[in-house]
């Protein structure tokens, strides 16, 4: 008559290997951004990066939580950078298709949809840090830091080519273009350039020779296009060539460089600064660089976008892989015990290496991880990273230059959530029927 052991059934089983179950039920991702339109080169690139990384983790099984493998699903919605829509969408990404983290680019759009957002506890994401204030709790800013890091290309510049000593800037009137011109002219003024012409121009703007001839008539050694829409950039940039200028150029981004330097010259196009990197850059194999595989990914995303690489194609991306770690160290995909999660400490890896929650003396809350960001130049027609720049060594330098400029734009998060307040009071007053 033989026992039942079921001690021993117990140690037999711990030696068998763990069979994971497929979970019937996707996990979904909502990525809310410009698709179309003018800022496009912003949020359809993303999106093409974040399809790469749910293609890779789906080959691999998908989310592990505990013994369920968990497919991802990317959900997007087209904001066209438009408030109304990104009501829109941002309801039909949370109540009907229940997404667990949102990705948006950020800027004008977010006004509209913080207190659905809030509401709702959804944990969700910008580019622009400036989005940022005690009023959006699970908004957060972990990968990109614009605008604060364009100071790193000013500081370069002013240590590297000192004989640059004025500079000629312009930017769009709006949530992308008044932040950044408040950090170029904070960096400026702290490298001892001197701003001669200063031009903030509507985003629908198309007369971009008028703005770089009024520009070049001030002699500066900079012209710099500020954060820019790709089409502007591309546009100024062609002016300046076409109108004879032959000094530095300085931009936040400068995406599809190889088709300007096509249009104009590989001379022309020599030494121009921005701020990202292709990801088969040779200074990305360094060991501190919190990117698997960024050759793989870069090949990857050419050869499934050919024409498309921008400064956000890694970027939502990367913030999905922050996402990943944190769900599958805590083993749960809800949104508010991922926040916590990822703040845990409040030190983590951004892409570049080392970073901290930060944010509190210029948004308001702790809820941008800031490190080191990449300085580019172009060389021989191609990017190359120059040096990698300590964007809080910088702001510990000279944070109290860079909140007088936010304040003298209106962009502190004090000023930024009155602006919003008295819009929804203004709206109110309008329209009785509107609830917030």
């Amino acid at each position: 008559m033989s026992k039942y052991r079921f001690g021993a059934d117990l140690a037999v089983a711990a030696r068998l290997p763990k069979i994971d179950v497929l979970a019937r039920d996707k996990v979904r991702i909502g990525v809310l951004a410009p698709l179309t339109g003018a800022s496009a080169a912003w949020g359809r690139p993303g999106v093409e990066g974040c399809r790469i990384w749910a293609d890779w983790l789906n080959e691999k099984g998908g989310l592990r939580i505990g013994n369920q493998r968990r497919l991802v699903e990317v959900v997007e919605f087209d904001d066209e950078y438009d408030p109304v829509r990104a009501v829109v969408g941002a309801k039909y990404l949370v109540l009907e298709r229940d997404v667990k983290i949102m990705l948006m680019l950020g800027g004008d759009t977010v006004p509209a949809i913080t207190n659905f957002l809030s509401r709702n506890k959804i944990l969700a994401t910008t580019l622009l840090p400036s989005d940022l204030s005690p009023d959006t709790p699970y908004l957060i800013a972990p990968c990109e830091v614009h605008p604060i890091y364009v100071a790193t290309g000013v500081s370069w510049l002013a240590e590297n080519r000192p004989g640059l000593r004025s500079v000629a800037i312009c930017a769009q009137k709006d949530a992308l273009g008044l932040p950044s011109l408040a950090t170029y002219k904070a960096a400026f003024e702290a490298a001892g350039i001197k701003v001669v012409k200063e031009i903030l121009y509507p985003a629908s703007q198309h007369d971009m020779d008028g703005i770089v001839e009024a520009m070049m008539a001030e002699n500066p050694d900079i012209l710099c296009w500020d954060t820019a829409y790709e089409p502007h950039v591309h546009a100024l940039t062609e002016a300046a060539f076409r109108k004879g200028y032959s000094g530095q150029l300085l931009s936040c981004t400068c995406d599809d460089y190889q088709g300007l330097v096509a249009r104009t010259s590989q001379a022309f196009m020599e030494g121009f600064i921005f701020q990202f990197p292709d990801f088969d850059d040779p200074a990305l194999d360094d060991p501190r660089i919190n990117f698997s595989r960024p050759r793989e990914f870069f090949k990857e995303f050419n050869l499934r976008f050919p024409g498309e690489w921008s400064a956000v194609s890694w970027e939502y991306y990367a913030i999905l892989e922050m996402w990943r770690a944190a769900v599958e160290r805590i083993q749960t995909v809800e949104p508010l015990a991922v926040l916590s999660a990822i703040k845990l400490g409040g030190y983590a890896n951004n892409v570049f290496g080392e970073a901290r929650w930060w944010g509190r003396d210029l948004f308001g809350i702790d809820h941008a991880l800031v490190g080191s960001w990449p300085v580019v130049e172009i060389k021989g027609g191609k990017a190359c990273i120059v040096q990698f720049r300590s964007v809080l060594d910088w702001w510990d330098a000279h944070g109290e230059l860079l909140k007088k400029y936010m304040r003298a734009y209106g962009q502190m998060w004090d000023q930024r959530l009155e602006q919003q307040q008295a819009r929804a009071r203004s709206a109110s007053t309008h329209n009785p029927r509107i609830r917030s």
